[in-house]
């Protein structure tokens, strides 16, 4: 059985390892300094990062994570629309690659996008390597509107954003 639920604690190691799985993957733009644990406690202090588990004859195992980020430099850019504010960032999604190609990204954006709502938001925005086209077409079923382009953390991205 599978479950979203929020991240404690006890969970940073294994969402540290799953982060780390994601290194060297194509167009993943993460190197060896991020993330790293002080976005896990990051996100935590802030009640922003949420995990899949899912229960295998070992004990439940955290298979996806995603959080709403609080990133100055994203927050700042030109390209969010102001009929729209305030909006919230989901970032850092990864999925184990023993899970990957089985829908779960698309979970875990669909339940972050719940959170944001919840909270109080109207829109929900991100970035994605704009050579990502796994990405790209796990994002297209929600109708996401390509608001901008940039170069930030020395990767090409596309904005997007949707208002919820």
């Amino acid at each position: 059985m599978r479950k979203i639920v929020a991240a404690k604690a006890e969970d940073k190691d294994e969402i540290l390892k799953l982060y780390k799985m994601q290194l060297g993957r194509e167009f993943c733009p993460w190197d060896e300094y991020y993330p790293e644990a002080k976005e896990i406690d990051f996100d935590l202090s802030r009640d922003a990062l949420f995990v899949m588990k899912e229960d295998t004859e070992a004990g439940e195992k955290i298979i996806a994570a995603i959080s709403i980020d609080d990133d100055p430099n994203v927050e700042s850019m030109e390209c969010w629309s102001e009929g729209r504010k305030p909006g919230a960032e989901l970032a850092r999604l990864a999925v184990h690659p023993d899970w990957q190609n089985q829908g779960l990204a698309r979970q875990m954006l669909a339940f972050g996008m719940e959170k944001i709502k919840e909270r109080g938001y109207k829109s929900v925005h991100f970035l994605v390597n704009r050579l990502n086209t796994k990405a790209l077409r796990s994002y297209a079923v929600f109708g996401f509107e390509t608001v901008g382009e940039c170069s930030l953390y020395e990767q090409p991205f596309l904005c997007y954003e949707k208002e919820l």
